[in-house]
């Protein structure tokens, strides 16, 4: 910068505010230096200009499972939006792929995130432990948990879709047309996603004086929704109705239900899931689904980061924001028709 200074005859100052939006300079200064700047290859160095204003910009991303096909699509419009929003996201995983945890994982990723200063940590696709929200804490950094909300009283915040309204409203859809057996096929237990999901479903059959059956999962995978597929299907009272905790744990029960088990869908079995993600959609699945608000979700968590960017704490929040229930021909929609029903708000 020194050198760039130099070679314009202006000063280090007036160089360095050309590289700063909304800074005091004239169009033409500006203009001219990031002209000259660009010809001699010259970019400000981010982590030099964090260490100085104390504001790296950078936003840290916890992750674990992202075998669920919701979580990358969710990573790259996150990242997207960060990026409009004059941020960098740093992704860390940590804690091993469902079922098969890593001892410390969780930690030393989340230690090498904070060694990097980062405005905030977004938790998405896992669940952080009580020692790990501690060392957030410890560090001054503020917590956004998206998609799910921790388990223990904390001052972080939380942006969520309505998961136990979405799944009360797929399991009203499900016995209004027709189901008298419904069974829930569950995720990772340890899940908020899941325990509201299922909570829902069970309100749902308390109201209407149904007995429910369900089964854990253990992940949110392809492989999981086949093995619950398996373990529930078979029988003279094998259920009549699926609700999955999510699209991918559906999949593979939808499959294996035509496929290995030979029965027709929707003809004697619905099946619905959660998320919408773009398999979902298409006509060889036509899956009923609960389509989660992300865009809504994505512009709360902007909102919730402005004033940390600005040095402000943030104010805890928990926010739920209503689904879109969307079906299809799993549970006896044509595959040529398509309904939508945005959710009530609770």
């Amino acid at each position: 910068m020194k050198d760039l200074a130099r070679e314009l005859g202006m000063s280090v100052a007036t160089v360095a505010r050309a590289f700063h939006e909304g800074a005091a300079i004239a169009a033409e200064t500006r203009a001219l230096v990031l002209s000259r700047a660009a010809a001699l290859g010259y970019q400000p160095n981010a982590l030099a200009r964090g260490m100085i204003t104390r504001h790296t910009r950078i936003v840290g991303v916890v992750v674990s499972d992202l075998h669920n096909p919701f979580y990358p699509d969710a990573l790259a419009r996150l990242s997207e939006a960060l990026q409009q929003a004059g941020c960098n996201m740093m992704l860390v995983t940590g804690g091993g792929r469902p079922g098969h945890p890593k001892a410390g994982g969780e930690m030393a990723a989340l230690r090498l995130l904070l060694s990097y200063q980062p405005e905030c940590v977004i938790i998405l696709a896992t669940t952080l432990s009580s020692a790990g929200a501690e060392a957030c804490a410890a560090a001054g950094t503020p917590l956004l948990y998206l998609n799910r909300f921790p388990a223990a009283a904390t001052a972080a915040s939380s942006i969520v879709c309505d998961n136990a309204g979405g799944a009360a409203a797929l399991t009203r859809h499900l016995l209004d047309r027709g189901a008298r057996r419904p069974a829930f096929i569950g995720g990772l237990e340890d899940s908020s996603t899941q325990a509201e999901r299922r909570s829902g479903f069970l309100s749902v059959c308390a109201e209407r004086g149904i007995a429910p059956r369900e089964h854990p999962a253990g992940a949110f995978s392809y492989e999981a929704g086949q093995e619950a597929a398996l373990a529930l299907l078979q029988g003279p009272e094998a259920p009549d109705a699926l609700l999955c905790a999510s699209d991918i744990l559906a999949l593979g029960a939808l499959e294996t239900a035509r496929h290995r088990l030979g029965l027709r869908v929707p003809e004697a079995l619905l099946v619905a899931g959660f998320d919408d993600i773009p398999m979902a959609a298409w006509p060889s699945h036509a899956l009923t689904t609960l389509r989660q608000p992300l865009d809504a979700m994505l512009r709360a968590a902007l909102d919730w980061l402005e004033p940390v960017l600005a040095g402000l704490p943030p104010a805890p929040a928990l926010i739920r924001l209503p689904g879109t229930l969307v079906a299809r021909g799993s549970t006896a929609v044509t595959t040529m028709m398509l309904e939508e029903q945005e959710c009530p708000t609770p």
